[in-house]
């Protein structure tokens, strides 16, 4: 059934959709299935399932239900591209506080609409939210700035923040994990949680906790430096979350405000994420994407991009986000995904197809990890303009020759020499952990730093 008469108006004009302010538009990449539809009705088919209609006429539909349809107002069928605009009266609300929620917004632009049996895939690229539905949405409470205070930097360009992911990721007992952040710690600023783990019974989180805690408070008597922990929390039941951070606050006393918390936000979803936000607004909430890969992957014809992905972790309140290493690293990704970057970060930014107004929601904080080393840091900054990330290197650091309290301390002087506009190289000749970095990881230093052996010395 082509149902393009009531679900497309390709009439409407994008501006004056943006300047009504009443419409979330979504741009997809869609293609339909042969032996259906033209581009039109499929993309009207689409915008139906995702609103008000179904595939037939159905006798409870009002003049009133079509006044909240959705409606299709752009495509272009060379690029595979429809536009969707979406009344925000559409989106679900609490009860309890008449706040939006990421769910609702998913159910509706990506929900029955990725299996109906026209389309061959469709994949959102983009969406703009409006200031009367982005003012509905909690945003962060917290960010890199309250990581700063905790160490002690300005809060303004207060760079990257030291970080490190215990490896191997599962398989330590309690003494040995908390033992392995005390020797990076001596170096580093930040340990988080691998996102396995948990409360499993070769190492109960209580016990592994107060293990943490102990080798933070000696850390931070050593060095005189304090330091920073992120906790996974993740859980199927909200109820087990809140129980999780309250005993490791608990358990961190004196120490709380050093403590993050870590959600995977993918695979435990926007309900997980928001208990975290609501439940312990001054803590820093970790978003960790492990799995988003299924969707937001070149390779995956459906769900979502990166890009909407991060984007939306903006309007839940992350803190902080995985946003991968824009090709630095061992992660699938390019230099351009710095576009996420600043979409996260900064207070107006322009993605694939829309400009963003965040009007003063706090920024989320780009969390950069996988396969990153001393040697690959200064690219990576030239890409992105700045330093102020967290950034967490397993390998990177515990790869280091001379350990993880070296190799901590080789990513904080690659960041010194970028600061410094001094070339890699040159700063190594003068701090012995960035040189050892060189020797530890061979293969990026010939890529990298041709020459760096006759600069540094055949024993470097």
């Amino acid at each position: 059934m082509d149902q393009s008469n009531r679900y497309a108006n390709l009439a409407l004009r994008e501006e004056a959709l943006i300047e009504g302010g009443r419409h979330v538009l979504c741009a997809y990449t869609m293609k339909p299935k042969a032996g259906y539809g033209d581009y039109l009705s499929t993309a009207a088919h689409f915008a139906a399932e995702s609103s008000t209609g179904t595939n037939v006429e159905v006798c409870t539909t009002d003049e009133f239900t079509k006044g909240v349809d959705a409606l299709v107002y752009e495509i272009d069928e060379a690029r595979e591209l429809m536009k969707i605009a979406y009344p925000v009266d559409l989106f679900d609300r609490n009860i309890i506080d008449g706040r939006a929620m990421i769910a609702s917004f998913l159910t509706l632009t990506i929900g029955n609409n990725q299996g109906m049996g026209d389309v061959e895939y469709a994949k959102m690229l983009d969406f703009y939210v409006p200031p009367a539905y982005l003012r509905l949405f909690d945003g962060p409470t917290m960010n890199i700035q309250d990581m700063w205070r905790v160490l002690d930097r300005p809060v303004v360009d207060g760079g990257m923040v030291v970080g490190t992911i215990i490896k191997p990721k599962l398989g330590l007992r309690p003494q040995p994990f908390a033992d392995a952040c005390h020797q990076f710690w001596l170096g580093g600023d930040f340990i988080k949680n691998d996102e396995p783990q948990g409360n499993q019974v070769f190492a109960p989180l209580k016990e592994t906790m107060k293990a943490v805690a102990d080798a933070m408070r000696r850390a931070q008597d050593a060095t005189g430096e304090a330091k920073l922990f992120s906790a996974n929390i993740t859980a199927d039941d909200p109820a087990e979350m809140v129980a999780r951070g309250e005993y490791i606050l608990e358990t961190f006393a004196e120490n709380a405000d050093h403590v993050a918390f870590l959600v995977d936000g993918y695979v435990a979803g926007p309900t997980a994420v928001t208990t975290a936000r609501r439940n312990f607004p001054g803590q820093f909430l970790h978003f960790h994407r492990a799995g988003h890969g299924a969707v937001t992957s070149p390779q995956s014809r459906r769900g979502y991009t990166s890009f909407v992905h991060c984007k939306m972790t903006r309007l839940q309140g992350a803190s902080g986000m995985h946003t991968g290493t824009m090709g630095y690293g061992k992660m699938e990704g390019d230099t351009a995904d710095k576009a996420i970057a600043f979409m996260l970060e900064q207070d107006t930014a322009d993605g694939p197809f829309y400009r963003q107004e965040w009007l003063g929601m706090k920024p989320t904080t780009p969390i950069i990890s996988g396969g990153m080393n001393a040697l690959r840091l200064p690219g990576f900054f030239d890409n992105l303009g700045h330093s102020n990330v967290i950034q967490t290197s397993g390998g990177g650091a515990f790869g280091h020759r001379d350990g993880g309290t070296a190799g901590a301390k080789s990513l904080r002087q690659a960041q010194d020499a970028w600061q410094q506009g001094i070339k890699l190289v040159e700063y190594a000749k003068d701090h012995p952990e960035l040189k050892g970095a060189f020797a530890s990881f061979t293969a990026d230093a010939d890529r990298l730093y041709p020459g760096w052996r006759d600069e540094l010395g055949t024993g470097a």
